[in-house]
């Protein structure tokens, strides 16, 4: 019987190919629509945060009222000695950040944003290297930088020369994939250099990073930090990843476009999709009073529509997926990429397929309003 459900669905979706592609390209525009903007959303929430994430840090000491991660203050050294007193702390790193300015080669200068720090044991150093390595940022002088942004830093390959603060650098490490939301470059160095380039004190630092010691406590020891440290805040990486984002998302006006656009686009491909298989539901009213009048039950009818709206939505969701994941592709070097999860394309999936039951079934109640005589009169 199920197949037999199912088959009549086939055919009757299939009849009229015309009115069936039209519904899936309607669709596949509402999916694709939801998850443009949805992935914008998730690519800058993920940006805002990527320096903490590729943090190894358990804890992190900071000036308090730090709202981000790029929210330079000063920490002082001493602060650091104390830390490393208390029970429980392997390490406390010291990470520099501040802006500076790049000379290019020409002449003409442009903003950067500096990230130092240790460069042997516990840090934050830079990731994903597809040129050079770690170790040869210790040479004096010495940067990474994103290949990204190498025409607006002046460079193309490594050995090229600039200057910071006017010291001499020389670009020893290329990153790929590490981009600023800001728009402003990162520019990794050692420690002791990025206090030169953005005119620190050399015992002073922006951020201190805490290894636990093995089989200690995060919480625990996080608390006795900053009963020792009262003048700074001690939050885990987790505190602090959940800061930044707040901040940026919902303390800036470029986190609310994201979010409000993430949202009616939420809306305008529900509503979409809702007419869409509402309209096309409705156009077949006269072949569901057919079935009503040779006898169908109503619950026969009720399965016929429901298996047409899944396979609506299965094929819909299947088109909008593959222009999808090209627009992601496309999207992956560029300063915003698009970013869709698993965990969310999963959602989509479900929300397609919610949709589509859900319009079908308020189409339903035309159909069962239908008098079968009307049919057997034509």
């Amino acid at each position: 019987m199920t197949l037999l459900k199912f088959r009549l669905a086939y055919r009757n979706l299939f009849h009229d190919r015309l009115r069936f592609i039209a519904t899936i390209v309607g669709i596949i525009f509402s999916i694709v629509l939801v998850t443009v903007q949805m992935g914008l959303y998730v690519g800058f929430r993920r940006m805002v945060t990527t320096m903490i994430d590729h943090s190894p840090a358990d804890l992190w000491i900071m000036p308090a009222g730090t709202k981000c991660f790029e929210d330079p203050s000063l920490l002082d050294d001493r602060q650091r000695f104390r830390a490393l007193a208390v029970d429980g702390v392997a390490e406390a790193a010291p990470v520099v950040i501040g802006y500076a300015q790049w000379r290019l080669p020409g002449g003409t200068t442009t903003p950067v944003f500096i990230v130092g720090s240790e460069l042997q044991g516990f840090g934050l150093r830079p990731w994903s290297l597809v040129g050079g390595r770690v170790d040869d940022l210790s040479v004096p002088g010495a940067v990474a930088i994103d290949q990204y942004y190498f025409e607006r830093l002046g460079v193309s390959e490594i050995g090229a020369s600039a200057e910071i603060r006017d010291q001499k650098v020389q670009l020893m490490a290329v990153t790929k994939g590490i981009r600023a939301f800001t728009t402003t470059p990162y520019v990794f160095a050692n420690v002791d250099r990025a206090r030169l380039y953005t005119g620190m004190l050399p015992n002073k630092a922006s951020y201190f990073l805490v290894r636990v010691s093995p089989g200690s406590e995060v919480g625990k020891v996080g608390r006795q930090l900053q009963e020792s440290l009262p003048d700074v805040e001690v939050l885990t990486a987790a505190g602090f990843r959940s800061r930044s984002r707040n901040f940026w998302l919902f303390g800036t006006g470029a986190g609310a476009a994201l979010f409000a656009g993430a949202l009616l686009g939420f809306i305008v491909g529900t509503v979409i999709v809702a007419q869409t298989l509402y309209s096309s539901t409705k156009d077949h009213l006269n072949e569901f009073a057919t079935l009503r009048a040779i006898g169908s039950s109503g619950a026969y009818i009720y399965m016929v529509i429901i298996w047409q709206a899944l396979l609506s939505a299965i094929i819909g969701f299947c088109g909008a997926a593959g222009i999808s994941s090209m627009v992601v592709r496309i999207t992956a070097d560029t300063a915003l990429p698009i970013v869709v999860p698993p965990a969310m394309l999963f959602a989509l999936f479900l929300l397609t397929v919610v949709m589509c039951v859900a319009s079908a079934i308020a189409a339903i109640v035309q159909v069962m309003r239908i008098d079968p005589a009307t049919v057997l009169v034509r």
